[in-house]
């Protein structure tokens, strides 16, 4: 049938089309094309990042295959209504500053998302249903905005002040977003954070090879210029705000990982995996810790438990600082590969992800609990895990899980815990705070996060001028 469609396409080829996007059949001729990633032996050993870029003649064919659909189901999936076939069309034409404005209307900040979002858009795009071959909206997204930085498209505003005053409590992306979104409305904003610099997850969560951090702080560079406070090492107790000010946007997070209370768990060399990956990152920018407070995997065999986003990067973090070996364990069942008919296009597949850190080493396993921690001399030596297995729940409900008997150790000397976060619990606040991000939701996407704080500064400005 694909085969039928391209000849079809070459007979008609001459024809013109009075159509907005400037090659809608691109699709047809021009296959995608990644990035991809650095070669593994070159970027095992550092922690730039690990993404590579197209230059610009391949990204502009890239966004050619863009078929400007009737339905613009990436539209529809981004969490940011971002305007994809707008901004694909106008890097295909060359309208690079164009693009940007377009993609700036929807998104704070497309450097960040452009770098570390799964993509949403791509899942749900038709080339994805129709050949499995999606536009390469994430990365032509991060192109824009590295071409807006660099062609000096991203200045800082004038903006005229209103007199009223807003405090943000959290500088991760759902804060940082809120403050954008209300300082250009002409709000004085200040931004209060516990951490020694802005960003949050973005800069203590997510490894550098994923995300350098000189990209955030080019942007706060230019949120400060733009007028907006940032008071760090600020940890400020949401049942007592600081006064002074007409509103405030808690964005907090959600700081509380998930642990695991089973035998052995107070053993040394048990850590919540962001124990590691803060500590990693802060050491990049030049802090210092003494050897006893090191969360180092040189040398030691590594167990992640948690099979998301977080231990794939605990992965990754541990095989640049000199892991003797690194598994990962998963409660839940392998997921498909490829496709999943429980989550069926244009939903988010739930299908076996390999990510960069994956490729770099580390074996899967799956269907396993965690019984108990195993110690020598007050230090974890080894896990012991059961095979479980899953029955579908009643009514398409939650599964079961069931214990079979099957036990087995598996030797490690340094154990993360990557099984998520826990949502916060808040206070009854006062009808002038409003809560964003993680901290209202849970922990989710930054992209979430991202669409969270834009919200929350539309509905501070509406309370403030009601």
């Amino acid at each position: 049938m694909y085969k039928e469609i391209i000849n079809t396409s070459h007979k008609l080829s001459t024809k013109k089309y009075n159509k907005d996007m400037g090659n809608p059949k691109a699709f047809l001729t021009i296959p995608r094309q990644e990035a991809g990633y650095r070669p593994i032996h070159d970027r095992i050993s550092d922690y730039s990042e690990v993404e590579q870029t197209l230059n610009s003649r391949d990204r502009k064919l890239q966004a050619s295959r863009c078929m400007d659909c009737g339905v613009p189901f990436c539209h529809w999936a981004c969490p940011l209504g971002n305007k994809q076939p707008e901004f694909q069309d106008a890097i295909y034409k060359g309208k690079w500053e164009e693009a940007y404005k377009i993609l700036n209307e929807t998104n704070d900040f497309p450097e960040f998302t452009g770098r570390i979002c799964p993509a949403l858009c791509e899942k749900s795009c038709v080339l994805k249903l129709s050949m499995d071959s999606p536009v390469t909206i994430r990365e032509n997204e991060a192109a824009i905005a590295e071409a807006a930085f660099r062609e000096g498209y991203i200045k800082p505003r004038n903006i005229e002040r209103n007199g009223r005053k807003v405090a943000v409590i959290g500088a991760g992306p759902a804060g940082l977003a809120a403050a954008n979104q209300l300082n250009g409305k002409g709000y004085t904003v200040t931004v209060f954070d516990k951490n020694e610099a802005p960003g949050g997850l973005l800069r203590y969560g997510i490894p550098n090879f994923k995300l350098h951090k000189p990209i955030i702080d080019r942007r706060i560079r230019v949120m400060e210029e733009e007028g907006i406070h940032f008071k760090m090492n600020s940890d400020v107790d949401v049942r007592q705000l600081p006064e002074g000010f007409d509103a405030y946007c808690i964005c907090t997070g959600a700081p509380t990982a998930r642990d695991l209370p089973v035998p052995g768990r107070e053993l040394k060399g048990i850590h919540p995996a962001l124990d590691m990956l803060a500590q990693q990152n802060r050491i990049l920018a030049g802090m210092t810790f003494p050897k006893e407070q090191l969360v180092t995997a040189k040398g030691k065999k590594v167990l992640v438990i948690g099979g998301g986003d977080t231990g794939s990067d605990c992965i990754g973090t541990s095989n640049r600082q000199g892991a003797v070996s690194v598994t990962q364990i998963e409660i839940m069942p392998q997921p498909p590969v490829g496709q999943n008919p429980a989550t069926p296009w244009p939903q988010f597949p739930i299908v076996l992800k390999t990510t960069s850190s994956h490729e770099e080493g580390c074996s899967r396993l799956w269907s396993l609990a965690t019984r108990k921690f195993l110690g020598k001399n007050g230090k974890v030596c080894g896990v012991e895990v059961e095979q479980v297995e899953w029955t579908p729940g009643p009514d398409s409900g939650r599964p079961a899980m069931k214990p079979t008997g099957k036990v087995e150790v598996i030797e490690a000397d340094l154990v993360l815990l990557a099984m998520g976060f826990l949502k916060p619990e808040h206070p009854q606040f006062a009808e002038n705070v409003f809560v964003a991000g993680d901290a209202a939701s849970g922990a989710s996407l930054v992209v979430r996060a991202i669409a969270s704080g834009r919200k929350a500064a539309t509905d501070i400005d509406s309370y403030l001028n009601k």
